[in-house]
């Protein structure tokens, strides 16, 4: 890290303007070399300054730098933010003309990185920057914030003490036992500081993985045998016409997917091909897609037709889903009911029809109620974010069971 490193901070696109951000031991020495309108190693940290970039003696825009020293800045490094009109050509040269002048080009997040390994932030607000930046609601962009802020650091790091605490006591007890000051450890006592450790422990597991659906997402298969109107639910969720729609069985060959918010959540929603037995190569590798996206999916809505008597295929992805998270949509509830209901399951079972949009405001509020959507909107927003977080976090719970047993 003993290099300077410069890109472009912005999205590259036409716009009011555009930030090249320059960062590392050099930063400030370089753009000087470039900018016309003050000297900058003889300026103050965090203030700003007009004047030009150049090369050649040819200006090449208009400028406002700002100049940050360490170490109080992202990085700990200096850092050097040059403001440009943010049209592309004068971005990419203002950042060409960076680069010629001694800086290197950032790799992804390397800005990010640097600031973890300086000691600036730690790995749960590293991430928490992704969070912030991809966040595509407002609940993910919340519970972001609370990591970048903080807050769940505060969190671990305080089970964390009471770990190292209770660890540091039981050696002490171990290596100096005839310390009439060093008070007694019990097993008894020991067990009920673990137990109340792990209990704390889980509960943040727990609440953790019912929160990520907020930052990530619920992967939702819409399936079913051909023309039961999956397509058509897909677009009135979507409210616009995604998926082609026609009285020809087999039209949907491949995925088409889509997102809606319900509910604070993303619905990552995946419209598949019909399932059924088919020579078709075509459909025989969407009908293959549909199997493996109820695999993968969080939750799987499965649409049948409530005008027809149920078919072996109706049966059979019955049975495949009955052990995810089903909903199942008796659809055309506006013709002449046929299907045998006995066979489907009563639970989360809901009717409608895409005609006058009957019964999909259950379907939002069922999708809800399923995964407690509004209960965790009223709840803050300190969550584990992501599988690696999670991961360690059931690690430590493991050990500590094994440490109770």
């Amino acid at each position: 890290m003993n290099d300077t490193i410069a890109a472009i901070s912005t999205a590259l696109g036409v716009g009011a303007i555009s930030i090249i951000r320059v960062s590392g031991e050099d930063a400030i020495k370089i753009v000087n070399q470039i900018f016309t309108g003050c000297d900058l190693t003889k300026e103050k940290s965090h203030t700003i300054h007009y004047g030009h970039i150049k090369a050649d003696n040819d200006i090449i825009d208009e400028v406002l730098v700002t100049i940050m020293k360490a170490p109080k800045t992202f990085t700990k490094e200096d850092i050097v933010e040059i403001n440009c009109h943010g049209g592309i050509s004068a971005t990419k040269k203002v950042l060409e003309t960076v680069l010629n002048n001694g800086c290197r080009l950032a790799e992804p997040g390397e800005f990010t990185k640097r600031a973890f390994l300086n000691g600036r932030i730690d790995l749960i607000k590293a991430e928490s920057v992704m969070n912030v930046i991809n966040a595509e609601n407002d609940s993910a962009r919340k519970v972001a914030l609370q990591g970048l802020a903080g807050y769940m650091s505060d969190k671990i790091r305080k089970i964390r003490t009471q770990m190292l605490n209770l660890l540091a006591r039981i050696e002490v007890h171990i290596d100096y036992p005839e310390y009439d000051d060093v008070p007694e450890v019990t097993s008894k006592e020991t067990l009920e500081e673990i137990t109340k450790i792990k209990k704390e422990l889980e509960e943040l597991i727990q609440k953790s993985e019912e929160g990520e659906i907020l930052t990530t997402g619920i992967k939702t298969a819409i399936v079913g045998r051909p023309n039961v109107g999956k397509s058509s639910i897909l677009n009135r969720l979507l409210k616009e016409e995604k998926a082609i729609v026609t009285d020809i069985a087999g039209t949907t060959r491949d995925t088409v997917e889509g997102k809606v918010n319900i509910g604070g959540a993303t619905l990552n929603l995946i419209d598949t091909a019909g399932i059924r037995s088919t020579e078709d190569v075509v459909e025989k590798i969407g009908v293959e897609k549909s199997l493996k996206a109820i695999e993968d999916a969080n939750l799987v809505i499965v649409v049948l037709n409530g005008s027809e008597k149920l078919t072996k295929e109706d049966r059979q992805i019955l049975e495949k889903t009955k052990d995810k998270n089903t909903i199942i949509v008796i659809n055309k509830d506006d013709l002449q009911q046929q299907i045998e209901l006995d066979e489907v399951p009563l639970k989360n079972r809901i009717y409608t029809n895409t005609k006058d949009l009957e019964g999909l405001h259950e379907l939002e509020e069922k999708i809800q109620e399923m995964f407690h959507l509004n209960q965790l909107k009223q709840e803050d927003y300190t969550y584990l974010t992501g599988a690696r977080q999670i991961s360690l976090a059931k690690d430590a719970e493991k050990i500590l069971k094994e440490a109770i047993r």
